[in-house]
Parts: C-alpha cells; sequence; structure tokens
C-alpha cells in the first residue's frame, strides 16, 4: 500500500467512524443549539467531531486537526486534519438524509486525502491526488455532458443573500440548464462526482465544507475552484463541475481565471 493509499484508507475509517456516530441521533428529537455565527449545532455534531478527533490523536499525534466545532489543535504542524462531523446540519435536523461527514488532510493548501461519508444513505466518497475518486470502493467519473441544456445544476441555496450578483449568474446559468435544484450542502458534489449531476455552486464554504470535496471532484475528473476561477479549497466558496462543462459555467458565473 502506498503512502496515499493509506491515507485515503484513514480518511475513510475516521469519516465512517463519525458519520455513524452521528447518525446514531439522526432523527431522535434532539435539542438544537445556536453557535455565534447564528448556524445550528446540535450534540450530534459534537459527539461526532470529537469521535474523530480522539481517533486521529491516538493515530496521528503529531499532525494538526482542524475542526468546525472545537477549533484547531496543534496550528503549527506541518499537516492538518480538517474535519466537519456534520455538513448539512440545517439538513440533519429536519430528518432529511442528505446530509455528510467529511474528513481531509491538508499540507498548507494542498490536499493529501479526502474523503465524504452519507450515513443516513449509505453512500461513501474517497479520493487522494493521483490514486482515483472511489464511491463505495467502485472507481468513478464525472458525466460527460457538454451542453448546458443537458446539465443538471445545483446548489445549496439560491438566494446568495452575500453577493446578490452571484444569486443572479446562478439564476441565469438555472434558466440554461435541463434541471436546477437546491438542498445541496455536500451531497450536490457527490452527485457531480458521481455523474448524477453537472455543476454545483455555493457562495460560502469554509475550509472544512470544501478541503474533502476538492480531490473528489479532481480525481472523479471534474474541475474545483472558487469563484475567481481559482483551483483551491481555501477561497471561501466553489464550484464544483465535470470537465467538459467547466469554463462555460465559469464564465456564465463570471468567474474569472478559469481553466
Amino acid at each position: 500500500m502506498t503512502e496515499s493509499q493509506g491515507l485515503m484508507q484513514a480518511a475513510a475509517e475516521v469519516a465512517r467512524k463519525a458519520g455513524d456516530v452521528a447518525l446514531g441521533f439522526f432523527r431522535g428529537g434532539i435539542a438544537v443549539d445556536t453557535k455565534s455565527d447564528g448556524t445550528p449545532v446540535t450534540v450530534a455534531d459534537r459527539t461526532a467531531e470529537q469521535t474523530a478527533r480522539d481517533w486521529l490523536e491516538a493515530r496521528f499525534p503529531e499532525d494538526g486537526i482542524l475542526g468546525e466545532e472545537f477549533g484547531e489543535t496543534r496550528p503549527a504542524a506541518p499537516r492538518r486534519w480538517i474535519l466537519d462531523p456534520i455538513d448539512g446540519t440545517k439538513t440533519f435536523i429536519r430528518g432529511v438524509p442528505l446530509w455528510g461527514t467529511l474528513v481531509a488532510l491538508a499540507e498548507g493548501e494542498r490536499i493529501l486525502a479526502g474523503a465524504a461519508y452519507f450515513p443516513a444513505v449509505g453512500e461513501l466518497l474517497v479520493a487522494a491526488p493521483g490514486q482515483g475518486c472511489f464511491w463505495n470502493e467502485r472507481r468513478v467519473r464525472v458525466s460527460e455532458v457538454a451542453e448546458l441544456s443537458r446539465a443538471v445544476v445545483l446548489s445549496t441555496d439560491q438566494r446568495f443573500l452575500q453577493f446578490p450578483e452571484r444569486g443572479e449568474a446562478w439564476r441565469r446559468l438555472a434558466r440554461e440548464a435541463a434541471i436546477d435544484r437546491t438542498w445541496g450542502d455536500c451531497y450536490g458534489y457527490l452527485l457531480v462526482a458521481t455523474g448524477r449531476a453537472e455543476v454545483m455552486v455555493d457562495e460560502l464554504l469554509s475550509a472544512w465544507d470544501a478541503a474533502a470535496l476538492q480531490p473528489i471532484i479532481e480525481e472523479a475528473g471534474g474541475v474545483f475552484t472558487d469563484w475567481t476561477g481559482r483551483r483551491t479549497s481555501f477561497g471561501g466558496n466553489g464550484i464544483a463541475t465535470n470537465a467538459a462543462l467547466a469554463r462555460t459555467v465559469r464564465e456564465r458565473l463570471g468567474a474569472t481565471g478559469a481553466s
């Protein structure tokens, strides 16, 4: 087993462990708290992240950890694990199964491995640079759809309240597409990676939202950038597409520097 394969395996294992813990609380009528940024959080989020942290501390004690719920540990470490125990908490608390657990390992801004686990629907994606993208252990690729008129385009929330001009660009894009849908969160990126959709966009993404998704999209043959067209998980937002529509979509959305 190569080092990259080992890191993929580790990312997948910790995502499964944390996600299964979260699943134990799903549809259980748990209390919902509000964080300082106005977003919801539950005991499921916190318990799942602590499970992941405990697992990583036992096996990678020199690596840093950055998680949505408990912040950063060992910020000076050359490598850090980036965790989102429940991506789609609003979805989770409403009993909708399209939420996931995201785990990535980064060295600086270079992502070494990423995993996205969707325990309520039994789907796991894992990828690492040069190793391919695997969906439930089967290698997958993005679609080859090359016309917007045949494309499925997705967004978590089409309101785009922070940047209204992006919302209008999205709505123009959606009008050209065959199908447009929201309520995406990380599940939308799974659909792009597995060829069931062609485009997924978000105006706001934290590092823990995006880091696992970048290698998944890229190793499936797609393109992942921020809204400036830069290939990064740390741009604060994201556009994921298949390769065939990469330039067209970014031009429509006003993302400069698209490849």
